[in-house]
């Protein structure tokens, strides 16, 4: 086997979709209960909490707050996914050509390739969001994009991390 053809984890997107589904059913259950800020979740900023964590998986619960966007962003070279638990996502990617939108609602999953450079925000109208994010391997860095006049990525800024929110 080449150098080339190694992937940066042995989980694939199914797993990590089996993964966020398996924890997001904690979540409902109530088993993190303990995690949550004894004030209640912000309403004026994005919160998250790290659910798990070894060497090859990070699992996150995060809240979303309105007009609150992510950025154009990807994950370097991890591999992600996520289940929306309450309210909904709107998800704009870049698909190679332009930009395009999905609606994310409870429930809902999506999986994203090396590569995939999305924007995700709340889109419930008020109600909580929470969704459950896994990477893997876990984050390390995340770089932003901006979108040219000709309808290309720019990236504006790498960033080293190791949490789902460029602080």
């Amino acid at each position: 086997m080449s150098a080339t053809s190694v992937l940066p984890t042995r989980l694939r997107l199914a797993d990590l979709l089996h993964t966020t589904d398996r924890f997001a059913d904690e979540v409902l259950r109530g088993l993190h209960d303990h995690l949550f800020p004894a004030a209640g979740l912000p309403r004026d900023e994005r919160w998250f909490v790290r659910l798990h964590g070894d060497d090859e998986l990070d699992v996150w619960l995060i809240s979303w707050v309105p007009q609150r966007s992510t950025e154009l962003h990807d994950h370097g070279g991890s591999l992600g996914a996520l289940t929306v638990l309450s309210g909904a996502l709107r998800e704009t990617r870049w698909d190679g050509e332009g930009l395009r939108e999905r609606s994310l609602v409870a429930g809902d999953q999506a999986g994203f390739p090396l590569g995939w450079v999305h924007d995700v925000e709340d889109d419930a109208e008020g109600r909580p969001t929470l969704s459950v994010h896994a990477y893997s391997p876990p984050l390390t860095v995340m770089s932003y994009y901006d979108l040219t006049e000709q309808d290309t990525l720019r990236r504006t800024r790498t960033t080293l991390t190791d949490v789902p929110e460029d602080s």
